[in-house]
């Protein structure tokens, strides 16, 4: 590898960026259903989720939590489970392709198969985040890492 990709790859700038970037649909999506309730409530309402303004307040929460958690790189299996169960069930909620017809039915597969795509990306985050944690352990005690 290039030593200038791996300084990139180990720029702690980049890694924060990436975070960032991984959970904007997230957050960006948690930020509209905040400043637009009423707008949240309606989608909520919209997918048959009733009372729409409890689903609307569990949603913003878990998707602005979880992305906080992810950027700040604490509780980071937590943010990403949260956030990959909330992806997980949007896809039989609304993005249900297989009771779809038409090109409904072809955008919806494609949405599905981006989310889990998502959820892989998620998986990967809390896996880089866990091996993070083991060798800063492992430093703080002096033992080699694994």
């Amino acid at each position: 590898m290039p030593p200038v990709i791996g300084s990139i790859l180990n720029s702690a700038v980049v890694e924060t960026l990436a975070r960032i970037l991984l959970t904007l649909p997230f957050w960006g999506s948690g930020l509209a259903k905040l400043l637009d309730f009423s707008g949240g409530m309606a989608e909520m309402a919209m997918f048959g989720l009733n009372p729409p303004a409890l689903f609307n307040t569990l949603v913003l929460v878990t998707q602005l939590g979880g992305s906080a958690l992810i950027i700040l790189n604490r509780w980071t299996w937590l943010g990403a489970g949260a956030l990959g169960v909330f992806t997980a069930l949007t896809i039989p909620i609304v993005h249900h392709f297989w009771a779809m017809d038409g090109d409904r039915a072809i955008h919806a597969f494609h949405t599905a198969a981006e989310h889990v795509g998502m959820i892989g990306a998620l998986v990967i985050v809390s896996i880089l985040a866990h091996r993070q944690q083991r060798a800063r352990s492992s430093r703080l005690l002096g033992v080699p890492a694994e």
